[in-house]
């Protein structure tokens, strides 16, 4: 089943808000810390420690940075080449370069330039960047690709940014919101404090990943995330559920959507690939054909589930040349997935179990964590695989009474 997260956005998110309700539902924070190494950049450390928020408990999440990291500007370009040169996944590095993509796009309308010459202040800071990255890299490391957001409170009266002061919600988070088409509700109490409750970087991530609406799921681990300020008439804190899609196997409510295209620039096709899998296509494919008058073609199909139909054909009739799309029901039995870290002889390693009427079939070691272990250790990865796939086995037929059949 698919693993999802539901942003409860009650008193709004912002990055260490998100973060904190994550490492609260069990993500270890050394994990974290581990991971955010592949940024190569210094000066900052992570701290987290329990509060309470009106008799709530919640964890608080913060990066404290060196006196030479406060408020360090840097442009859209800056920060998208340290992502790019980091040692992080592909698809971490390609998720969070997306949100400050966004994030650079808004600044730029809001402030009349290019988004390549936008000057990040608290975007920009080490503590924005490790929230957004370190969010991305957590979600990737517990196997959730599928999100969910709750409508984002206002907040109401101002905010005092270095831009001077600017009224709730800021600019950049309104702007992030209605180019999402998100819902916006009232704050918990109006006649409260004032003050903001979505800031820029939990809108970007939120508006980024998650489609709004609450889903049909079984809820597993739920995570409480505290702000920073304490309010007296509600909890300020957003919580995080993760768990499975309520869909059985086999009952998955998908779509297959098809069209033959003959007269488009091929280096287009990637670009197209990379868009449908940012907008959640479940899987996406090109398969080569012959049109009419012995025209060589390409048949573009992609799968994705039904509620995303309109989306994804607007996308496709504004990225390609198509002048029509087919679309049919489809249904598909699917193996239970899971993603669990495994301690073998070479370090510990990430890997998939596929699992089909609860029956261990196969294990997948994650590429990017052999790659790393092949290159620190200077062996082939045929041999990173070998000994992973075998270590990780033993380690877990130790724990699991079903016989695992070794299809490699």
């Amino acid at each position: 089943m698919a693993k999802i997260a539901y942003f409860d956005c009650f008193s709004g998110c912002s990055g260490d808000m998100i973060l904190g309700a994550l490492l609260d539902a069990g993500l270890p924070l050394d994990t974290l810390q581990e991971g955010l190494k592949g940024l190569n950049i210094e000066g900052f450390k992570l701290t987290l420690e329990k509060v309470k928020r009106c008799s709530i408990t919640a964890s608080k999440f913060s990066v404290v940075l060196s006196e030479s990291n406060h408020h360090h500007a840097r442009t859209l370009t800056d920060i998208l080449k340290i992502i790019k040169s980091s040692q992080l996944q592909e698809n971490v590095k390609n998720v969070s370069s997306r949100i400050f993509q966004r994030l650079g796009e808004v600044e730029g309308k809001i402030h009349g330039v290019p988004p390549e010459e936008v000057h990040f202040h608290e975007i920009g800071a080490v503590d924005s960047i490790v929230d957004i990255v370190g969010t991305v890299f957590a979600f990737e490391f517990l196997g959730v690709h599928q999100f969910y957001s709750s409508s984002m409170p206002s907040g109401r009266g101002q905010v005092i940014t270095q831009h001077g002061i600017l009224p709730v919600p800021a600019p950049a988070t309104l702007e992030l919101l209605a180019m999402a088409n998100a819902p916006i509700s009232d704050p918990p109490d109006k006649s409260g404090k004032p003050g903001e409750l979505v800031t820029p970087t939990g809108a970007a991530l939120v508006t980024t990943l998650a489609q709004f609406g609450r889903p049909d799921m079984i809820v597993d681990k739920i995570g409480y995330g505290a702000g920073a300020r304490e309010f007296e008439k509600w909890p300020n804190i957003m919580r995080i559920w993760l768990g499975d899609d309520k869909q059985k196997p086999g009952e998955t409510d998908l779509i297959l959507m098809e069209t033959n295209i003959d007269d488009m620039n091929p280096q287009i096709y990637g670009y197209l690939m990379e868009k449908l899998f940012a907008e959640q296509a479940t899987d996406a494919w090109l398969t080569p054909i012959q049109m009419k008058k012995n025209r060589p073609a390409t048949m573009l199909s992609v799968i994705a589930p039904a509620h995303l139909e309109f989306k994804l054909t607007e996308l496709l009739m504004k990225e390609t040349t198509t002048l029509g799309i087919r679309v049919r029901p489809i249904f598909r039995h699917i193996a239970a997935r899971e993603i669990v870290q495994v301690k073998s002889s070479l370090g510990r390693v990430r890997v998939k179990i596929k699992k089909f009427n609860n029956q261990l079939l196969d294990i997948s070691p994650e590429y990017d964590d052999c790659r790393l272990i092949a290159i620190e250790k200077e062996i082939p990865l045929r041999e990173v695989y070998r000994t992973v796939i075998e270590e990780s086995k033993q380690s877990l037929n130790s724990t699991d009474s079903n016989v695992f059949q070794d299809n490699h």
